[in-house]
């Protein structure tokens, strides 16, 4: 398996900036995320104040993020990480059932828009799960519930329809669905998850529906529940003017580092986190 320098988690104005950073001083550079960048910045209706573009939608920016990409031959490989987990000389990234390694770690994931929903911490692992891919086996022929915060999230819970019993999908966006007519798709507010004779319950405002397991899928996860022992600030990543999080070899940038949120501030937090980890990996490689 090939262990990367450095992984760039975040396809944002950030994390493509760290990814270009780090290729340009020689590191190997895994960049993860979606190949359609930010949505956020693609819907952008006109962007003012980023340096050399005045009044560019966001569109267009997203365009020459892309065409920079592509002349610096840095590819996107889309796979959602759901866990990295600190190794000692190396950093494992859960993706799926698949394990990726990488020296260091650059997270520029934005930010988790919102509140947990009531019950869902405290049931993450029992019976609330935030990996269809990783945990659908546990639920074979069981009933499961999907709570979809984009449409992205309707290919896993299409993936759970062939192996559950049952699949209930609550879409948290208004777009039309797409999913196999088996699955039952219940546009209801949910409320909170909770126990209930040993399943679990999602409560809505208008009814509760019992089922065997929950699966709570997001853009982003939270970042102290994607890097366990990570220290955050409420929903963002503590880190220094050098972007240094709390782990060694861990750096955060962008959104995800705290407010304001622009982005040009993104980008350029970008830079200083590439830097910041290129330097980390010179001097451990120094030290032996």
């Amino acid at each position: 398996m090939q262990r990367f320098d450095i992984a760039v988690i975040g396809t944002g104005p950030a994390g493509l900036s760290a990814a270009i950073t780090a290729t340009i001083r020689n590191k190997t550079v895994m960049l993860l995320g979606s190949k359609d960048l930010s949505e956020k910045l693609s819907k952008a209706h006109e962007i003012q104040n980023y340096l050399g573009f005045p009044a560019i939608p966001g569109e267009k920016l997203a365009e020459a993020f892309q065409k920079h990409l592509d002349q610096m031959g840095i590819e996107i490989t889309e796979k959602r990480i759901n866990a990295v987990y600190a190794m000692g000389e190396y950093f494992a990234l859960q993706a799926g059932e698949e394990m990726l390694e990488a020296s260091s770690v650059i997270l520029a994931t934005g930010v988790v828009q919102g509140k947990p929903l009531p019950g869902e911490e405290e049931l993450l692992g029992r019976g609330v799960s935030y990996c269809a891919t990783c945990d659908a086996p546990l639920y074979r022929g069981k009933s499961t519930a999907v709570i979809g915060y984009s449409p992205r999230e309707e290919s896993e819970a299409a993936f759970l329809s062939e192996v559950c019993s049952e699949v209930l999908y609550f879409p948290v966006y208004k777009e039309e669905t797409d999913l196999p007519a088996c699955v039952r798709v219940i546009r209801e507010k949910v409320t909170g998850i909770e126990n209930a004779d040993g399943r679990r319950l999602v409560r809505t405002e208008a009814n509760a529906y019992p089922t065997d397991g929950v699966f709570v899928l997001r853009e982003a996860v939270a970042p102290g529940q994607l890097v366990p022992g990570l220290e955050t600030e409420g929903s963002h990543v503590s880190v220094n003017r050098r972007m240094e999080a709390s782990i060694p070899g861990v750096f955060a940038c962008g959104d995800i580092a705290g407010t304001p949120y622009q982005y040009i501030k993104s980008a350029g937090e970008g830079n200083v986190a590439a830097l910041s980890a290129v330097a980390w990996l010179d001097q451990k490689k120094r030290s032996k």
